[in-house]
């Protein structure tokens, strides 16, 4: 399955934490190529895929951070107006529903998206059906 990992990371909404985590990654050598933070009250959760996954993973689990990791799917949007429909209208038309998405930094002139889907891989084979193009080990190397 053509896939990149997203971990998913555990915080209290409180200053310093996510810039901590920032530091972390970065002091490792880590770099977050995608990300999506969302906010509740004293609790926060931290969406993103960095570059290298594994150490991601074991860098913060060494630290006592509490994460998930799960597969999402990466895919090249059309840059202009309406372009996401491109993306959308298939995985509707299928009958999927995608619970979030959220852009790539630092790309370049190509715009990527990931998007959590429950079920990846009959989102892959309608994407793949619609000539999207879909990323995998090659997003960490963008």
């Amino acid at each position: 399955m053509k896939t990149v990992t997203q971990i998913d990371l555990f915080l209290k909404n409180e200053p310093g934490t996510l810039s901590s985590v920032s530091e972390l990654l970065g002091a490792n050598g880590i770099n977050i190529i995608a990300f999506y933070v969302a906010t509740q009250e004293n609790e926060g959760r931290l969406h993103f895929v960095p570059n290298d996954p594994d150490k991601a993973i074991n860098t913060l689990k060494t630290a006592g951070y509490a994460i998930d990791v799960k597969d999402v799917i990466a895919c090249e949007t059309p840059n202009h107006p309406g372009g996401m429909s491109a993306i959308l209208k298939p995985l509707n038309a299928a009958g999927i529903n995608v619970d979030y998405i959220y852009p790539c930094l630092g790309t370049g002139d190509t715009t990527v998206l990931v998007l959590g889907i429950g079920p990846v891989k009959k989102a892959l084979g309608i994407m793949e059906d619609n000539w999207i193009r879909v990323m995998g080990d090659e997003l960490y190397h963008i």
